[in-house]
């Protein structure tokens, strides 16, 4: 857990921090413009980050049930469900083998996550929590 968040805190600052090359909006709030100045594949990776993001952002959006855990909780899952969404983009478009393998680690350690906070609020963990790798070749 420990060097996933060692991982995500600084890209999270940075992604944050980087909002100044999108116009003073943070980096998921990137305009349509600047999509279409990209090319390759990173037009289709940042379509599908900017896609989790706003996915993430709406889903940690709760209103408080009055149990600081189960809040926690209802926001964290989200979050975790975003950074795996933004790993499997990593490992479908990226080429660094070593930044491969922390995708892979991200989405294996944010669903081990996922499932015990579930798990601590007697939920049901989710269906599956198999992870598919997709390998680009």
């Amino acid at each position: 857990m420990w060097k996933t968040l060692a991982v995500a805190l600084p890209l999270a600052v940075v992604a944050y921090a980087g909002g100044a090359r999108f116009g003073g909006r943070p980096a998921h709030k990137a305009s349509e413009l600047m999509m279409s100045e990209l090319c390759g594949d990173e037009a289709p990776f940042m379509a599908e980050n900017q896609a989790a993001m706003h996915r993430m952002m709406s889903d940690m959006d709760i209103a408080p049930s009055g149990d600081v855990d189960r809040d926690f909780s209802a926001m964290m899952i989200p979050h975790h469900r975003g950074a795996i969404a933004m790993a499997q983009a990593e490992l479908r478009y990226g080429r660094n083998e070593s930044l491969r393998r922390i995708a892979q680690e991200i989405i294996v350690d944010q669903q081990q996550e996922i499932a015990v906070m579930r798990l601590a609020l007697d939920q049901p963990p989710p269906r599956s929590t198999a992870t598919a790798v997709l390998v680009r070749r």
